[in-house]
């Protein structure tokens, strides 16, 4: 399921061939998502988009990616489970699973593949902090907002786990298993442990391996992904060396105790029990 670090290094792969162009047509193929693909963008598909202007620019918030047309319309995407975004030729063959396809002024086409169909394609003129998907989102966790301060406040008499605590988007944004795993294994800090427990200090040290986790796998996504019209629109970051996540039996790679397992909110769990307390 691509997390923060996929969604962030898509919007930076998509940006360079959306920035400052036309976006011409649309064709919906499959308008069956998640949510229903938006009435506005039917209204729109094969038909030049004269009141749509330049894109302005491609940004996210969470994991929704954003692209942003003249009076303040913004096209949403979500990628789902399995969804991805491809710029190529219109020449190239469609797959199957591609369910939109942007027709752009440069002449590529750009393609939202999707083949389980959990993600969406939306549409809005309304503010983007107003709108019912982002009205209860926590902050961004590699800005300001996002503060040793602010961890604390949140997490004070909270019963929950750790993990579970920051993974709920309405605490902070992307923090998906994989990185809370991570990060937590970083501050050394146990995933049962309640999140009312755990002390300022150590809160402050999570806050700062949440952002360093995150990053790390944004800059990886960005290396092995040069160029997203030479692939599939899949971000690489996977390749990076994870310390705990998945490894359950093999040896902690700090005091080569062995990595347990739990499931925390139906997600699977890693853990080093001797440096995690």
């Amino acid at each position: 399921m691509p997390e923060l670090p996929e969604v962030e290094t898509t919007c930076q792969g998509i940006s360079p061939h959306l920035n400052g162009k036309k976006l011409t047509s649309i064709d919906v193929r499959n308008g069956s998502l998640r949510w229903p693909v938006s009435d506005e963008i039917y209204h729109l598909k094969n038909l030049p988009l004269a009141s749509a202007g330049n894109i302005g620019c491609v940004t996210r918030r969470a994991k929704y990616i954003l692209i942003a047309l003249p009076e303040n319309q913004h096209i949403i995407i979500h990628l789902g489970m399995s969804g991805s975004l491809r710029l190529c030729s219109p020449d190239e063959d469609l797959k199957k699973h591609d369910h939109v396809i942007f027709h752009l002024s440069s002449g590529l086409q750009m393609r939202y593949h999707d083949p389980r169909r959990f993600g969406c394609v939306l549409w809005t003129d309304q503010e983007i902090s107003d709108h019912p998907l982002f009205t209860k989102l926590g902050p961004e966790p590699l800005t300001d907002d996002f503060s040793a301060s602010y961890l604390v406040e949140k997490s004070k008499q909270r019963k929950k786990t750790i993990k579970q605590h920051i993974m709920d988007n309405h605490i902070v944004v992307g923090v998906g298993n994989i990185y809370a795993c991570e990060a937590l294994y970083m501050a050394g800090i146990h995933p049962q442990r309640e999140a009312g427990r755990v002390s300022k200090a150590r809160l402050t040290d999570l806050r700062k391996t949440i952002r360093q986790v995150l990053q790390r796998s944004i800059e990886q996504g960005g290396t092995t992904l040069k160029d997203f019209t030479q692939s599939d629109g899949q971000p690489g970051y996977f390749k990076q060396q994870l310390n705990v996540y998945d490894r359950e039996a093999q040896p902690c790679r700090k005091c080569e105790t062995l990595i347990k397992r739990i499931v925390l909110g139906q997600r699977s769990t890693f853990y080093c029990p001797k440096c995690q307390k």
